[in-house]
């Protein structure tokens, strides 16, 4: 049994046409592995992360994590899951600009209602000193390039220590040496914390760097290759 476990999941949208965007989708992720999810625009690549995010739901199948059914939980029960299990790097870092890149790493810990303690405090300096933005650790997010905040938003979503991280196209908007170094960082970040990453992109350079790649076309599993 892995992490995560997706069987037979369907999902279409309804509306005056209803459009079926993923069929029959069978997937098991294993714990402290690399995968990609690859495919064209409209392949149904990124509404498949949202499914495993809990993002949204499948129309019809199961989805498991950690042994657990997210398709038959209640919205409270899947914002817990998600801020205790998973964590999310998008294409466009969401960070909130006037805080500083310590305050934007701090809030899905202080969503929680936890107080900062000085083990916290320990590992976002941990974290960021592996990331290599220990130097812009007091700079408002508006003050710093596009990969530092990118990195930034890497440690937010390992702040909670998450079993799972889940990339939506992460190197998207970064140049090929700095997408090359973030990568790198999800390799070293597998190796030091065993979290199962899942990196939804378009990129084959990117893909590359994962154990596994799994193409998605026309919403059906087209290739799943592992190295």
């Amino acid at each position: 049994m892995g992490i995560i476990e997706l069987k037979q999941v369907d999902k279409i949208y309804t509306g005056a046409v209803n459009t079926q965007v993923l069929f029959g989708i069978d997937l098991v992720f294993e714990e402290g592995s690399c995968n990609s999810i690859v495919g064209t625009s409209g392949s149904g690549k990124s509404t498949l992360l949202h499914i495993i995010g809990t993002l949204d739901r499948p129309t019809r199948g199961q989805v498991l994590i950690n042994g657990q059914r997210t398709d038959s939980m209640d919205k409270n029960q899947l914002a817990e899951l998600r801020n205790e299990t998973i964590g999310f790097v998008f294409q466009f870092h969401h960070l909130l600009p006037e805080f500083t890149a310590m305050e934007n790493v701090v809030i899905p810990y202080l969503i929680q209602k936890r107080r900062l303690t000085k083990e916290i405090l320990k590992r976002v300096d941990e974290l960021f000193e592996m990331l290599g933005i220990s130097d812009v650790k007091h700079n408002p997010a508006m003050k710093m390039s596009g990969g530092q905040q990118q990195r930034t938003a890497i440690a937010r979503a390992l702040i909670n220590n998450p079993k799972i991280i889940l990339a939506d196209e992460p190197t998207g908007n970064l140049d090929s040496e700095t997408a090359e170094r973030i990568c790198k960082l999800f390799r070293e970040i597998i190796n030091r914390y065993q979290t199962t990453f899942i990196i939804v992109t378009h990129d084959y350079r990117v893909a590359e760097h994962t154990q596994r790649i799994v193409e998605i076309k026309d919403g059906r599993i087209n290739t799943d290759k592992s190295e």
